[in-house]
């Protein structure tokens, strides 16, 4: 199998796992023991720590392990809400946001919360001077993903940083497919809380992250136990942070290298595609974007048959995010960046990871037309054109 949906998951590094096995054979200890087992595993979820928090420049107080990104999106965005409810209850959010984000709007909204889904342009960027037109003096946080998991676009972080901190509001951003891949400082970036995910980077899945800047005050998420500082109860998942915290690690050293054989890779075949097959368009701005996403429509075809048929050569890519793939519906993404249905419904998410090499992209490139050219032979709207 070829895999381009590294966007959807990674493979776990060798590594990686090598890190977190002996905490599931030999030192299998509760993190809050006091014995010799519990503070051998203590002191590897301290560890962990420390590495998350040096790859995004933050202090080891300010992390916070999770069960993954999902998790810590809503425990930022509901823990925000409760905690700022006396304050106000009015919140900001984009059109392009990850479900993660948008499904925790709207339980919100549900629940007494107004909030303001800002609109992007056609190359899926947010304007920083409509997301400050949009504060009110009752609005409480701001969050907008560090980069979309679909079309891969990088958002003006620090411009939006520096509006939300000027304007005394709560910035959040979803970073889940930024960390790792590109350069994410929190504290520059005048990030508030941040939510990261270790299997996109090649950790196993299940271990994650939540940035809160010392001296932002959110609700507990998770009540129980003592553990993570009283902040998020439940025995702690040990080789899963453990795997996580060398994952970083080892991404942070890598990073300079990695995401720029990702974009050689990413750049030949976007242009190997665009050049090669008519009537195909890149979503997403061409240069602000992660290094190794690819996100391309094809007009007359349907993107489910394309992933069908693509998987039928040995292939495996997507045609938007892993959490909706079961759905029908268009993606939400490609709809706000001004796509009719039909377009929407006709592309392909090519994401590139650490293992993927030029032979793949040789093999991409060279199935790839033949099948566009035999749904299209299929496709009324085809021969109607």
């Amino acid at each position: 199998m070829i895999y381009f949906d590294n966007a959807a998951t990674t493979p776990v590094r060798r590594e990686v796992l090598e890190k977190a096995l002996p905490f599931l054979e030999t030192a299998y200890g509760n993190a809050s023991s006091v014995y010799s087992l519990g503070r051998e595993a203590k002191k590897a979820v301290e560890t962990a720590r420390a590495e998350a928090a040096a790859v995004i420049g933050a202090d080891v107080s300010e992390i916070f392990f999770t069960s993954g990104g999902t998790e810590a999106d809503n425990w930022a965005i509901k823990g925000a809400a409760e905690a700022l409810k006396d304050k106000g209850r009015h919140l900001i959010t984009t059109a392009i946001e990850h479900h993660a984000v948008l499904h925790t709007f709207e339980y919100l909204e549900k629940n007494g919360y107004e909030a303001t889904y800002l609109p992007v342009d056609k190359d899926g960027l947010v304007d920083p001077k409509e997301l400050e037109a949009a504060i009110r003096p009752d609005t409480i946080l701001i969050s907008v993903m560090f980069a979309n998991n679909e079309i891969g676009v990088l958002q003006p972080i620090a411009e939006i940083g520096e509006i939300s901190r000027r304007r005394g509001v709560l910035f959040h951003t979803d970073a889940v497919q930024a960390v790792g891949h590109v350069p994410v400082n929190a504290p520059e970036l005048k990030i508030d809380m941040l939510s990261l995910s270790g299997h996109k980077l090649y950790a196993p899945k299940g271990a994650g992250a939540l940035y809160v800047r010392r001296g932002v005050k959110i609700a507990q998420f998770m009540h129980g136990g003592a553990q993570e500082r009283k902040r998020r109860a439940g025995t702690e998942n040990v080789a899963g942070v453990a795997a996580l915290g060398e994952a970083l690690r080892l991404a942070s050293a890598e990073m300079e290298l990695e995401a720029e054989r990702a974009r050689k890779l990413r750049d030949r075949i976007t242009d190997g595609i665009l050049n090669n097959i008519p009537h195909t368009f890149l979503n997403g701005h061409r240069e602000k974007r992660l290094p190794g996403n690819i996100n391309i429509s094809f007009e007359y075809i349907e993107g489910e048959s394309l992933l069908l048929l693509l998987d039928g050569k040995g292939i495996a890519a997507s045609s938007g995010s892993a959490c909706t793939s079961g759905s029908l519906d268009p993606s939400h993404v490609l709809l706000a960046l001004g796509l009719p249905h039909e377009k929407a419904h006709g592309s392909l998410r090519i994401s590139i990871g650490r293992f993927n090499t030029e032979e793949d992209a040789d093999a991409l490139l060279r199935e790839l037309p033949p099948i566009v050219a035999r749904l299209r032979e299929m496709s009324p709207l085809w021969s109607d054109r």
